[in-house]
């Protein structure tokens, strides 16, 4: 079971309708018009059009499995006082002395740029949970550091993670 934002649930919903009804008929007739060449055994573009094919059903069907193993976040039940998904969090390394912000979001919605984080990330898995003043010590794969959570900012039905 995975947890996305309504703006992530609702953006994987449109791109499976896009493809399935507008991008998949184009690879299907493409391949059509492919196949209607001649030999398939010299035909690159035929084998053009299935390896489009075949990586467009593959697409549909991660889509398809991701809305179905999903539910979406009731922003409303999530807990105030600790971090939890789509919680603002203001963070200093203790080792470096830098200060960070990021929001924590599920795999989908993870942007760097805009500083969101997942929480199956290593500081996200640090994060989750924790309270405001507390010390996490975070297992990254290059080495371990600690990190004090300064200011948590819950999440908002009405946020909006674009």
């Amino acid at each position: 079971m995975e947890y996305l934002s309504k703006d992530c649930y609702d953006r994987i919903a449109a791109e499976l309708d896009n493809l399935v009804k507008v991008e998949y008929p184009k690879v299907k007739d493409a391949l059509s018009e492919a196949r209607a060449q001649g030999d398939l055994s010299e035909n690159c573009g035929y084998r053009a059009a299935r390896s489009a094919q075949a990586k467009m059903i593959g697409r549909i069907r991660f889509l398809q499995k991701v809305l179905e193993h999903s539910r979406i976040i009731d922003a409303g039940l999530l807990p105030k006082d600790r971090v939890s998904l789509l919680s603002k969090v203001e963070f200093m390394n203790l080792d470096t002395g830098t200060k960070m912000t990021y929001t924590i979001v599920s795999p989908h919605e993870m942007n760097l740029q805009e500083g969101k984080i997942s929480l199956k990330s290593p500081i996200g898995q640090a994060l989750m949970g924790r309270k405001e003043k507390e010390t996490v010590d975070v297992e990254a794969p290059a080495a371990t550091f600690r990190i004090r959570i300064d200011k948590i900012t819950p999440g908002s039905e009405n946020q909006s993670l674009k």
